[in-house]
């Protein structure tokens, strides 16, 4: 494949936009498909998860490779819902280019600013398409202005629709000055010339796309100013440089739904967007000499960065990869330097969706699939056997809300993890760990609907049914105050009988000083082979803990005197009068609970950050810091775990989808009185 003829673009924006409307009238423009796809009624080729059938939204990025006047444009299709932002994150991370889809009716929301600035960290260019401007309420105008204000860009318009909702019959080229009028289904046109209501307003605009141009480029800004004017060649080779240099967005319109001016869009991404040879340069790092160093895509070595996999139940592991540099063939053993482990390729497919076409090679550009890898996963990098390289891990924001996920079939208890690991093989997003202090399995995800939609893929992939609900809050018992006391532990029924006799002190630690065991025995009134008994018997007893079954930390305890039998004295017998000394001593020892309290880090709008301090200050938490950023200000807050459990959702809706947050565990504090009851009433193991 020609490197000069592919096209590596993402399609971006906020969920309800119609990035996967769009994406399926390509395919049906380009010929793969006989009509149109919606999620709505699961006839799409690209939305075809049965979660995402069901709910009618997009949750993984998938790719629609298709063919347009003799191009190679490979589409990435992202999700649009806060969510799933991680997986737009992916995207746009192995494209080289973006379509930045705008309502005409909603213009842009949080999750297309979020998307836009994943987007500036990879200086991708952009076009930007003003999507449903068939819908009632649809604003060409007004969604322009609204990009330029949310993202300070310098938007200039390639396209004026012609008529809004109902009336929505067609686009007016900027370049060629000509009208599409668009007949009613399969999205054939006619050309005309622009009608005479819009003259005048499709030459202003006109003249600011080419001063726009011309002011992007020296020489033709000197032929625009000897002659006034431009050829339309020139202005497509002025908004060409414009777009790769990120001087100006170009916008152009029309509605997915009805196929208007999707033509259009591929012949500017053909136009307009860069090839692989003129995207930003990648860098690698070379094993052999342990140097950072740049991957053309001119470069013979092979290297490819696989950005999403797939877990089918039937074929297995399914993973999407691009080829940066050099080329792939079936049969070809590559060495994954992630795992350092060599990889035979054994079938090779371009992807549409749920449909594939199988290759015999890939080349550099170009983005695949290959299954039944057996150790490779999501961020590895393959190259060629004798030159090892690696691309950087892609930095993805940390969760930020936790289930604990309960099996409703004991038959299950063993399936669950493993089902949920293959699950975390296709989803970047998710982490499962053990809580060994709650004893539970905690999901945790980028909010509750992530959550959801795993546990759903988890039934409708493996069959494996699960409860969810929040986590137990870690909290540890801990004492006030120094006591002592006795534990005599005798039993006699015939026999050899049970003696044991011990007298404890305890006292309190600094924090995270954990538990200190102290042999004060003098005397030999406790023989020594018993010791540590007593001992398991403290320890044993602290993790189960005495006020409300959460664990004791941070405390001495002395065993200072006792008493045996010569013949009824044991371990068992010492041990159990241990934890009975230990209860009543912590007890008199005033125990107290503490609580985990987090560092958050929250980022948000300015006018917002009152909202938002109110609202930490109704959680128990203290701000401890507040500070400008280029965008918006960054809260530092610390936090009662307990209080933001469900921060996620309520951050969202504090400041209308634009604010984040991450976490950290800072150290634990004595919990306030007032609580104390409820806590011990309602978190105490049943």
């Amino acid at each position: 494949m020609d490197i000069n003829k592919i096209r590596n673009v993402t399609f971006i924006s906020h969920g309800g936009a119609g990035k996967t409307s769009l994406v399926e009238a390509v395919i049906f423009d380009t010929g793969y498909t006989r009509s149109i796809g919606t999620s709505a009624d699961g006839s799409g080729v690209m939305d075809y998860d049965p979660v995402e059938i069901e709910r009618k939204i997009t949750i993984n990025a998938k790719v629609a490779s298709v063919n347009w006047n003799e191009y190679l444009i490979n589409i990435i299709d992202t999700p649009g819902y806060a969510n799933y932002l991680h997986e737009t994150h992916v995207a746009i991370a192995a494209a080289g280019s973006a379509v930045v889809i705008a309502s005409a009716i909603t213009g842009v929301k949080a999750e297309t600013k979020r998307a836009w600035q994943y987007a500036d960290e990879y200086s991708l260019p952009r076009l930007i398409f003003v999507n449903k401007m068939d819908k009632e309420h649809a604003d060409f105008y007004r969604a322009i202005s609204d990009v330029e204000q949310s993202f300070g860009a310098n938007v200039v318009p390639l396209h004026l629709p012609i008529g809004t909702a109902d009336n929505f019959i067609g686009v007016i080229d900027l370049i060629g000055m000509q009208a599409y009028i668009y007949l009613p289904g399969g999205g054939k046109h006619k050309i005309e010339p622009i009608p005479d209501d819009m003259v005048e307003l499709a030459n202003k605009y006109r003249n600011k796309l080419v001063e726009a141009v011309s002011e992007s480029d020296d020489s033709l800004l000197e032929k625009y100013l000897e002659n006034g004017q431009l050829t339309d060649k020139e202005i497509i080779r002025g908004v060409r440089e414009a777009t790769i240099t990120k001087r100006f967005v170009p916008v152009l319109c029309g509605s997915a739904t009805k196929n208007y001016a999707v033509k259009r869009l591929l012949d500017a991404i053909i136009d307009f967007l860069p090839s692989p040879l003129e995207e930003p340069v990648r860098i690698v790092k070379d094993l052999t000499s342990k140097e950072d160093m740049f991957i053309m895509p001119t470069d013979e070595r092979m290297t490819a960065h696989v950005f999403k996999t797939f877990i089918d139940p039937y074929v297995g592991k399914i993973s999407l990869f691009r080829v940066f540099s050099g080329s792939i063939n079936n049969g070809l053993e590559v060495l994954n330097t992630t795992k350092r482990e060599r990889e035979r390729i054994s079938q090779l497919y371009l992807v549409q969706g749920k449909n594939t076409i199988e290759v015999e090679e890939v080349t550099a550009g170009q983005i695949a699939m290959a299954s039944r890898l057996r150790y490779t996963d999501t961020f590895d990098t393959f190259c060629d056997v004798g030159t090892p390289m690696q691309f950087a891990p892609i930095a993805l924001p940390e969760p930020v809300i936790s289930y604990s996920i309960i099996p409703k079939s004991k038959d299950d208890e063993n399936k669950v993890s493993a089902g949920l690991g293959k699950l975390k093989e296709e989803d970047c997003g998710i982490s499962i760990r053990h809580d060994e202090r709650t004893h539970e399995l905690l999901l945790s995800g980028m909010g509750r609907m992530h959550i959801e939609t795993t546990i759903e893929k988890l039934e409708k992939k493996f069959n494996i049914k699960v409860d969810m609900k929040l986590p137990r809050v870690p909290y540890l018992e801990t004492v006030k105050k120094r006591a002592s006391g006795q534990g005599k532990y005798k039993k006699q029924s015939g026999g050899r009988g049970q003696y044991g006799d011990v007298w404890l002190e305890i006292s309190p630690l600094e924090r995270g000083q954990g538990i200190q065991f102290i042999d004060d025995i003098v005397g030999g009134v406790v023989p020594k082979n018993f010791i540590p008994a007593v001992e398991k018997g403290i320890r044993e007893t602290a993790a189960e803990g005495v006020l409300s079954g959460y664990p004791m930390v941070d405390f001495a305890v002395s065993l200072y005197d006792g008493s045996y039998h010569t013949v009824d004295s044991s371990e068992l017998a010492f041990k159990i009068a241990a934890s009975m000394a230990f209860k009543r001593v912590a007890t008199d020892a005033k125990i107290v609970l503490l609580e985990p309290i987090m560092d958050v880090d929250i980022f948000v709008p300015a006018d917002v950050v009152g909202i938002v301090i109110s609202d930490i200050n109704a959680r128990r938490g203290k701000i401890v810091n507040v500070e400008p950023q280029a965008v918006g200000q960054h809260i530092r807050a610390q936090v009662p775990m307990a209080e933001i459990r469900t921060y996620a959702p309520d951050l969202r809706s504090l400041t209308g989808g634009h604010g984040m947050f991450t976490t950290a565990l800072a150290f634990y504090d004595e919990l306030p009185s007032y609580l104390v009851d409820k806590i011990v009433g309602e978190n105490a193991p049943k």
